[in-house]
């Protein structure tokens, strides 16, 4: 890599390797090994090291047709191993440094949730996604992080022992296929988290907690900074947000959870894998309250230049694990790599076919394409949508239900037709009012 560097930034690198500054991987050397007194997560994060999450799996395998919108579960991870292993790999190419199993919801009462009959147990497809986590994190410099999420029993008002039970079952696959680390991610109810963090650091291994909330709390009024107070005396060793929000909203969640967490005198790691999409209209359920959820989201999508911003800010607040999480794409996770160059020591594989602030482009056909390949015009660029009877923002549904709610309870069965002619009368109701 050839290349200047300003204000902290490596500027427009090329193909050769500088006498100082991050240095490019060379995706032909082969596995990289690690020295085991810095293997680990809490010991990467304890050194300062900034490590890499992935992205978003769910949403880039509906997009390739191997997970069904509706219930978003992983279960190709089974039957289309091919497809999970390859967006692994992807993502440890882009600069990841943890692969997270491919096991949101994963839990059997997710599985067999409103008509669902795959046939596949949950140990299954935890198994398996577990297999090709470890297969492609053994590639490259990366961590497995065995992952839970929130459950259907929870919504339906299970006992804390039948919720937890669904956690161990999925902790008993973890440790059997001996990941690195637990993460337990995608939580509404501050409660529920505790109780996954509760089951999880039984094993002895680190535990970090992400909620899938905002400035405003938790989905039962409990603060952001609550939150992360009452996870880290649960057990958690890294906490944060991920999901419903875009990067610069959980970022900012991120912060007030820092600064509940010192204020109550604990310690703490911090992470952070929120959403591709600008969500500044979302209120404080995330963005499944917009209209646009889940099929018409696309407009939405941050910029590879939107990334380094974020990266930037992220670290700036004190965040060092760094993600993301629908919306996430490998080229979105390059460009947190690349804006992290020079604290990292390193730039991914994927940066020897991307030139730094449009550094390719000087060699486009057309002059005024090369005219682009600089940093400045990236970063004052406002891009349009090109759709001009649209809206810039949206008005979310904001039904107000949660947990302990009717609407909210889950069973085995199909939703009905007469349970469908109910929420869309709730919707037009919505709307009107």
């Amino acid at each position: 890599m050839t290349g200047a560097y300003r204000h902290g930034r490596l500027q427009d690198p090329g193909c050769g390797t500088p006498a100082a500054g991050p240095r490019l991987r060379d995706p032909a050397a082969g596995p990289w090994l690690q020295d085991p007194a810095v293997a680990g997560i809490l010991e990467r994060l304890n050194a300062g090291e900034v490590v890499i999450g992935d992205g978003g799996f769910v949403f880039a395998l509906e997009k390739r047709g191997y997970v069904k919108a509706g219930p978003w579960t992983p279960e190709a991870a089974y039957t289309h191993p091919e497809a999970v292993r390859q967006l692994h790999r992807e993502f440890l190419r882009a600069g990841s440094n943890v692969m997270q199993t491919f096991t949101f919801y994963a839990s059997d009462d997710k599985l067999e949730n409103r008509g669902q009959s795959l046939q596949i147990t949950g140990a299954q497809v935890n198994e398996a996604a577990c297999d090709l986590a470890r297969e492609v994190a053994s590639e490259g410099d990366a961590l497995v992080a065995g992952g839970v999420s929130q459950t259907p029993s929870y919504l339906s008002c299970k006992s804390e022992t039948e919720v937890k039970a669904i956690f161990k079952k999925q902790l008993d696959v973890f440790m059997k296929k001996n990941v690195d680390f637990m993460i337990a991610e995608y939580f509404e109810h501050v409660e529920e988290a505790e109780w996954a963090v509760q089951v999880l650091k039984a094993s002895g291994k680190p535990v970090a907690a992400c909620m899938c909330i905002g400035p405003e709390g938790d989905m039962h009024g409990v603060s952001t900074g609550e939150c992360a107070v009452r996870l880290v005396k649960a057990g958690a060793q890294i906490v944060g947000i991920n999901c419903h929000f875009d990067p610069m909203t959980c970022v900012k969640a991120v912060k007030m959870m820092k600064d509940a967490v010192e204020k109550a005198g604990l310690k703490a790691h911090y992470m952070v894998q929120p959403l591709a999409f600008h969500t500044p209209d979302c209120n404080c359920q995330g963005f499944i309250d917009l209209p646009e959820f889940p099929f018409g989201l696309e407009p939405r999508i941050l910029t590879r230049w939107d990334m380094h911003q974020f990266a930037r800010e992220a670290y700036n607040v004190g965040i060092r694990f760094i993600g993301g999480c629908c919306g996430f794409e490998p080229y979105h996770i390059r460009a947190v790599a690349e804006e992290l160059a020079t604290e990292r020591g390193i730039l991914p594989a994927a940066s020897e076919k991307h030139g730094m602030w449009g550094a390719g482009l000087e060699m486009h056909t057309k002059p005024w394409v090369r005219a682009r390949a600089r940093r400045d015009y990236w970063e004052q660029l406002h891009p349009a949508s090109g759709r001009p009877l649209c809206p810039s923002m949206s008005s979310p549904e904001g039904w107000g239900v949660t947990k302990g709610h009717a609407d909210l309870l889950q069973h085995k069965e199909a939703t009905s037709t007469q349970e469908m002619k109910h929420v869309v009368d709730l919707q037009k109701k919505s709307r009107t009012s």
